[in-house]
Order: C-alpha cells, then sequence, then structure tokens
C-alpha cells in the first residue's frame, strides 16, 4: 500500500512540473512576439522620418500656423446685451474677398479697455481661423492694430447708478455711532422722544414739534384768496336763503351785466358771506 501511495506522489509531482515547464514556455514566447512587435514599429517610424518627438511637435505647431489667417473688413452687426455679433470680410491675407464672408466675434477677442463692444460699419483688423461652425475670430483691432472704438450703446441695467450717501450706523438704546443695538453694552434705556430725544414724552406728545411750523403751511393771502374761491363754488349752499334772494333783489342787474365783470370782483364781493357764515 505504501509503495503505491509513493507512486502516486511522484505522478503528482512530475504532472506539477510539467505544468510550470508549459508556463514558463509559453511567457517566453509571448515576450518574444512583444519584442518582434516593438521592432516591427521602431522600423516603420524610422523609415516615414517621424522617430524623434521634437519634429512631430513642430508640425502640429505648422499646422496650426497654417489654419490662422488674417482679415480685413468692418463690424455687420454686434448684439451689446449678449456680447457677440459678426465681422463681413472684405479681405483675407491680402486678397480681396467678393461677397464679403461673415466671421463670427465675441466680446472677448476685442483689443479695448473698458467695455468691450463694437459699432456697426466700425472697420477692423483681425485673425481668425475655420471651424466646424464657420468663420470665428481670434484676435480683433482697429485700423494699425489699435484699440477698437466700440460702440456707446450699454445694456439695460449696467449704467451706473447713483448711490445715496451712506448714513452713519446709530445705536437705537443708547444712540452712540459707533456700533448697532444688537452689540450695546447698556442695559435697555427707557424709550424718548425721537423729535427732541426726551425721555419725558413720546414724538406724538412733543411740544417742540407743535411749536414748529409746518411745512406745507400757507401764507395769509394765498389763504384768503383760497377761502374766496372756495365761497364763490357753495355760497349757495353756505349762505341763508333770506340772505341769497335779498341779495339777487338788491343787485337789480340781469345776468349778462353780472357775467361782464371779471372774476375777481365777484369774488371780493362773496368774499364777505362766506367769511361771516364761518365767524358764526
Amino acid at each position: 500500500m505504501r509503495a503505491q501511495e509513493r507512486k502516486r506522489e511522484k505522478r503528482g509531482e512530475e504532472r506539477e512540473r510539467e505544468r510550470e515547464r508549459a508556463r514558463t514556455e509559453r511567457q517566453a514566447s509571448g515576450q518574444q512576439q512583444r519584442r518582434q512587435q516593438q521592432q516591427k514599429h521602431h522600423s516603420t517610424t524610422a523609415r516615414e522620418g517621424n522617430t524623434s518627438p521634437g519634429r512631430h511637435g513642430e508640425t502640429r505647431e505648422g499646422d496650426m500656423s497654417r489654419s490662422i489667417l488674417a482679415g480685413t473688413g468692418f463690424c455687420k452687426w454686434f448684439n451689446v446685451r449678449m456680447g457677440f455679433g459678426f465681422i463681413s470680410m472684405t479681405s483675407s491675407e491680402g486678397s480681396p474677398v467678393d461677397p464679403p464672408m461673415d466671421v463670427f466675434v465675441h466680446q472677448s477677442k476685442l483689443v479695448m479697455e473698458g467695455f468691450r463692444s463694437l459699432k456697426e460699419g466700425e472697420p477692423l483688423e483681425f485673425s481668425y481661423k475655420k471651424s466646424s461652425k464657420g468663420l470665428e475670430s481670434l484676435r480683433v483691432t482697429g485700423p494699425g492694430g489699435g484699440p477698437c472704438s466700440g460702440s456707446e450703446r450699454r445694456p439695460k441695467g449696467k449704467m451706473p447708478v447713483h448711490k445715496r450717501k451712506p448714513k452713519g450706523d446709530r445705536c437705537y438704546n443708547c444712540g452712540g455711532l459707533d456700533h448697532h443695538a444688537k452689540e450695546c453694552g447698556l442695559p435697555p434705556q427707557p424709550k424718548k422722544c425721537h423729535y427732541c430725544q426726551s425721555i419725558t414724552h413720546m414724538v406724538a406728545q412733543c411740544p417742540h414739534k407743535a411749536l414748529a411750523p409746518p411745512s406745507g403751511s400757507q401764507d395769509p393771502q394765498h389763504a384768503s384768496t383760497s377761502a374766496s374761491s372756495s365761497g364763490t363754488g357753495s355760497g349757495a349752499y353756505l349762505c341763508a336763503p333770506d340772505e341769497e334772494e335779498g341779495g339777487r333783489a338788491g343787485s337789480g342787474s340781469s345776468p349778462l351785466e353780472g357775467s361782464s365783470s371779471s372774476p375777481e370782483e365777484a369774488h371780493s364781493q362773496r368774499a364777505p358771506r362766506s367769511q361771516r357764515w364761518r365767524k358764526s
């Protein structure tokens, strides 16, 4: 029995050794294949002449420089609020363009100070490139490379607003100017008048405010004229019927004669009635 077990163990060990040999052979063959592929790749790149990375970068820079073109033209239209528009290109690389071609322009590409915008018909010099969406400007200047003149229009809401003068911060508890009420170190103070700062009364009972002349006061002459004018409109209702009849009988004049008089004379005649009624 022991001899049979030893034979089985030997067979198992031999099988494991064979498997390890097969694995090592596979790995070696894989490495050889990879080396061969790398050698083939290097040989093909050497034939094409692009083995050095510097030359490859130079070719890309050359392509980029060729794609950037220079042109001249004028502003076709420009939306000041949105910040973009189009340029009508009349010449490209010194050769005329007929009919003019549209080139997209964004406010970030404009060379100027302050608020960047363009005016319709403004002459421009620019560099542009071709993209999937069309022609796009890269740098836009005025004639001779100077700054763009820009438009006088400004979007609504961006006009300079005249700010009010900042009022001094005042504590509503003690009246100090260097802090607010929530930062006041004093205990809650008693309420006081906002007009004279007195503790004995409130602003509604302030005697100083009652003595002050009101802002809407009128002159005595203006008040008398207003009273007389009000009396003319409502004199028939304010005076007694006997006085009204007596006045009509005493006048003895026709309505036409009364109408020929000036309105100032009529006011002067009717004013005493309203004044007497008001005094009574």
